[in-house]
């Protein structure tokens, strides 16, 4: 049994709109969330016979599917873009995953990973696609709204391919209605935002966000049809932004990825509300050279 990750008050106010709580989902032993998801869907695949799974991922996503398999005792293949974080493949060899580097983003890797999986007859992880991730991710709500002193008025939840969000939102409006789930995705990856307000997926060829949790390209459908549901209000912050994001988590004490800032990058966009925000902490890998540039330079970030 895991134990619940914390929720801890930020020191101060972060943005001077009240009372501002951390979800600390980067204290888990592999520095992010993703292991909630993962962990579900590889004991459907493995109570049905198999020996290993593909996926595709920037590397939260694969170093979860790598660290499950492992505990499972299944295989765990994982494809990455080329462009992938050097920190994040590091910890998917401490894993044991086989590691393929395919495709100049993560969709280009995930459509290799199919092929790959296909012509092997193991099953493909599709991140986002699975329902068991949803339900995964629905603890940390589900969490949240036990340890929260007060009930929240807002949650704010960074925005990949929308499982995660999708998860907590459907807990979130199941459990408490009345609080507000505000997603935040990358002005450079907007297609989760885009399709999140047509209703249905929706192409886009900008993804050149340096947050890769956020650096989705093409929409996951069943993500869609679920944040229809659960999500308020969805945001988009810019890199210079989540840069800046960055430095405030840093003033908390909290040395944070991209994904995991664009969180604190949304503060300032949200007008007074009458009881605390929940910040979700999604992750905290990163490579050295990018946080730097963020912490010293965020203006050398694009607006």
């Amino acid at each position: 049994m895991i134990p619940p990750t914390p929720l801890e008050e930020a020191p101060g106010s972060l943005a001077g709109i009240g009372r501002v709580f951390l979800k600390r989902e980067d204290s888990h032993e592999l520095g992010s969330f993703k292991w909630r998801g993962a962990l579900p869907v590889l004991e459907d695949h493995l109570a049905r016979g198999a020996k290993g799974v593909v996926t595709a991922s920037t590397g939260n996503h694969g170093a979860a599917t790598a660290w499950a398999a492992r505990r499972l005792g299944l295989d765990a293949t994982v494809y990455a873009p080329l462009s992938a974080s050097r920190a994040k493949l590091a910890i998917l060899e401490s894993l044991g995953a086989w590691i393929r580097l395919a495709g100049k983003d993560l969709d280009d890797a995930k459509n290799e990973a199919r092929g790959f999986a296909r012509r092997s007859g193991l099953p493909f992880f599709e991140d986002g696609a699975e329902p068991a991730q949803y339900e995964g991710y629905g603890a940390i709500a589900a969490e949240t709204l036990e340890q929260c002193p007060f009930p929240p008025s807002v949650l704010i939840v960074p925005v990949g391919n929308g499982a995660l969000i999708g998860g907590i939102g459907l807990v979130i409006k199941r459990q408490s209605p009345r609080a507000l789930v505000v997603g935040v995705a990358a002005k450079e990856a907007p297609v989760m935002a885009l399709s999140f307000e047509a209703g249905l997926p929706v192409p886009c060829d900008r993804m050149a966000t340096f947050a890769d949790g956020l650096a989705v390209r093409v929409a996951v459908p069943y993500a869609v049809e679920v944040l229809r549901r659960v999500v308020d209000r969805m945001l988009l912050v810019s890199e210079r932004e989540i840069a800046h994001g960055l430095g405030a988590a840093a003033r908390c004490a909290l040395r944070l990825e991209g994904a995991a800032a664009a969180a604190f990058a949304a503060l300032p966009h949200l007008e007074e509300v009458p009881g605390p925000i929940v910040l979700v902490v999604t992750g905290k890998n990163i490579d050295e050279e990018t946080y730097r540039r963020a912490l010293q330079k965020p203006e050398s970030f694009p607006e």
